[in-house]
C-alpha cells in the first residue's frame, strides 16, 4: 500500500473539505442531465479522508472529467460511510478500495450493490513504521522495546482498515500488551511523525504506501514476519448501485485506468509539497497534467 513545504500542509492536514461543485463546464449545458457519451453529468466522487493516495487521485480524475464536459463533486468522507453511500447512490464511485485484505469487509457487506472496476495500482501495502534510526527492525521487537516508543503506536482513524488490521491481527498476533495503539486521525498522526523526527525521537505509526511521508520522513517499515498486514494489495476503483448505468463511458475509462506508484507518487508530492492549503488543487494539478500530459491523455484515449 504508500507517499510537501510540509508544514503547510500538515497544520491543515488532507482532511479538509473539498466539495467542490463546479459551475457549467464546456460541453455542458446548465440544464443538461446527460452528456453526449452517454454518462451523467454531474459526478459525485467520494474521497476517504486522510488517504492521499485517492486525493490525488480524485483530483486528477476532478480535472481531467471536467475538461470532457463533467461537473465533479468532491465529496470528503470516512470509510464506512462511503461505502453505505455507494449503495444508495448517495456517491457515484471511490477510486480507493484496498484489496484484498483491507477494505474486504466493507465489499462483503455491500458488494451486492457495489462494482469493482478493476485495480489502478497493484502495490499497496499496510505497516507498522518507525524513525528510520529505531534500534528495532521487526514488530517482534516491539513489545519488548515499548519504553522507547513511549509505550504508544500512533494510529489513524479508529474505522480505518489499517487499524482493524492492527487491532485485530497485529497487536495480538505478536502479543503486544505493553503499547496501546492510539487512534484519533491521519493529520494528527503525521503531525506527531513530524515532531518526533524532527527531534530525533522515536515514534511507532501506522502507515500505508504509496504515501508521501516516505519521502518527507527518515523512516522505515518493520518487518512483518506473521504477516498480519497482509501482502501487498490492489488499489480498486468501485461504482456505486447503478454506475455503470449511469456512467458507461466512465465506467470503461476506469477500467482502464493504471498508476504506477512512481506516477503517484510524483502526483502526490506535487500536490501536497505545494503550500497550498488543501481545499483547491486545481493549479497544482493542472501544472501536473502539463508535465505529464501524453500519461493523461490516455486516462480517456
Amino acid at each position: 500500500m504508500k507517499k510537501r513545504t510540509i508544514a503547510a500542509s500538515l497544520a491543515l492536514g488532507t482532511t479538509a473539505v473539498l466539495g467542490l461543485a463546479a459551475c457549467s463546464p464546456p460541453g455542458s449545458s446548465s440544464s443538461a442531465e446527460t452528456l453526449d457519451n452517454g454518462d451523467k453529468s454531474v459526478v459525485e466522487l467520494a474521497v476517504f479522508n486522510g488517504w492521499d493516495e485517492g486525493i490525488a487521485a480524485s483530483w486528477l480524475w476532478k480535472s481531467v472529467l471536467e475538461d470532457e464536459g463533467y461537473i465533479v463533486n468532491l465529496q470528503m468522507a470516512d470509510v464506512a460511510p462511503v461505502y453505505s453511500g455507494l449503495t444508495t447512490d448517495d456517491y457515484d464511485v471511490v477510486l480507493d478500495t484496498w484489496l484484498p485484505t483491507t477494505h474486504a469487509d466493507y465489499v462483503e457487506q455491500y458488494g451486492d450493490d457495489l462494482t469493482d472496476l478493476g485495480a489502478w495500482n497493484d502495490d499497496a501495502k499496510l505497516a507498522v513504521a518507525v524513525n528510520a534510526d529505531a534500534p528495532i527492525d521487526s514488530i517482534e521487537e516491539l513489545n519488548a522495546n515499548a519504553d522507547l516508543f513511549g509505550g504508544s503506536i500512533v494510529g489513524i482513524e479508529p474505522g480505518a482498515g489499517l487499524t482493524t488490521a492492527v487491532q485485530d491481527a497485529t497487536i495480538p498476533d505478536y502479543g503486544i500488551d505493553a503499547l496501546e495503539l492510539q487512534t484519533s486521525s491521519t493529520a494528527a498522526m503525521l503531525t506527531e511523525l513530524k515532531s518526533a523526527t524532527e527531534a530525533g525521537e522515536n515514534i511507532a505509526v501506522t502507515l500505508w504506501s504509496p504515501h508521501w511521508a516516505y519521502d518527507a520522513f527518515p523512516i522505515k517499515d518493520l518487518a512483518d514476519p506473521k504477516g498480519t498486514l497482509g501482502d501487498a494489495e490492489g488499489i480498486h476503483s468501485f461504482g456505486g448501485k447503478s454506475f455503470t448505468s449511469n456512467f458507461p463511458q466512465l465506467t470503461e475509462w476506469l477500467e482502464g485506468f493504471e498508476m504506477d506508484t512512481e506516477t503517484l507518487s510524483s502526483l502526490e508530492n506535487a500536490m501536497f509539497n505545494s503550500g497550498v492549503d488543501g481545499s483547491d488543487y486545481t493549479e497544482v494539478v493542472d501544472e501536473w497534467i502539463a508535465e505529464n500530459q501524453d500519461y493523461v491523455d490516455g486516462l480517456t484515449s
